[in-house]
């Protein structure tokens, strides 16, 4: 087995994807083989989803991207803006909980990274600030996250790691708790977001019918140890919206990636 390697830097303005994967493995110290060998490319600004049902490698690859984790063999080559210092600065992470301090207020919360980095004070309230606007609560800044619905509390996630501005932004089923009307809501601001500050997302999902709604590509994941089992590209005009929910073209994406799906996971559902 190769031996262990760290996570790799790349100044975003050189040539090549924003994140690479290349025979990247994740062997836990339980035995279990939760990746590989994976090989894996995004664009830069691309909208990339990671599907499969729990226990596949999706969030263990997420973590490796991140950095939260090394990997077992292979590597994971991230792009990075010129002149900073770690990659944890152009990536931004949207966990599936929102993970918010209860006795903060919605603003306190979402300064929590640019506190943690010593930011000015000044730049950080215009940062948060801009935040709290991208996701629509700015009205709610002095809320503290008992007064807020699940739906508020993940835009207050996705704020907070929208506000160091990163490059990347990974999201580990962020909407999957969340009632089906609150989910087409955020899905259709999640584009909104991405269309206007042209991120690099990659999305993990379980659900077929949001990672064909959502992605430019959608990756399928093999049970475990996760590889790339199927891989869609999802070629539909934008701006997306209800037209292409409600489209024959939807419709059959979604049965094309349900019929990849089933094989690779048998009896478990697409979604």
């Amino acid at each position: 087995m190769a031996e262990p390697t760290a996570l790799s830097v790349l100044d975003s303005r050189s040539a090549g994807p924003a994140v690479s994967l290349r025979g990247v493995t994740k062997l836990y110290d339980s035995g279990v083989m939760a990746l590989g060998p994976l090989d894996l490319d995004v664009g830069k600004g691309e909208f990339v989803s990671l599907l499969g049902p729990s226990g596949c490698g999706k969030s263990s690859a997420l973590r490796l991207i991140a950095g939260l984790s090394a990997p077992t063999s292979g590597t994971v080559r991230v792009s990075n803006r010129a002149g900073q210092a770690r990659p944890g600065h152009s990536i931004g992470f949207v966990f599936q909980e929102p993970t918010l301090m209860p006795w903060a207020s919605v603003r306190d919360n979402v300064r929590l990274p640019l506190k943690l980095a010593h930011a000015p004070a000044a730049e950080a309230n215009a940062r948060v600030g801009e935040a709290l606007t991208q996701v629509g609560l700015a009205e709610f800044a002095d809320a503290l996250p008992r007064e807020l619905s699940g739906g508020m509390k993940m835009r207050v996630s996705l704020a907070r790691a929208l506000v160091t501005d990163p490059d990347i932004l990974l999201m580990d089923e962020p909407f999957a708790a969340l009632d089906e009307i609150t989910r087409f809501r955020l899905n259709n601001d999640l584009l909104s977001l991405w269309r206007n500050l042209r991120k690099t997302v990659i999305f993990v999902t379980h659900s077929v019918f949001e990672s064909v709604y959502l992605s430019q590509r959608v990756i399928v994941m093999t049970s475990r140890p996760g590889r790339i089992g199927a891989e869609f590209r999802i070629d539909a005009a934008e701006p997306r919206g209800e037209d292409f929910r409600t489209s024959a073209g939807y419709a059959g994406y979604c049965r094309m990636v349900s019929n990849a799906l089933a094989p690779l996971h048998p009896g478990q559902p697409g979604s």
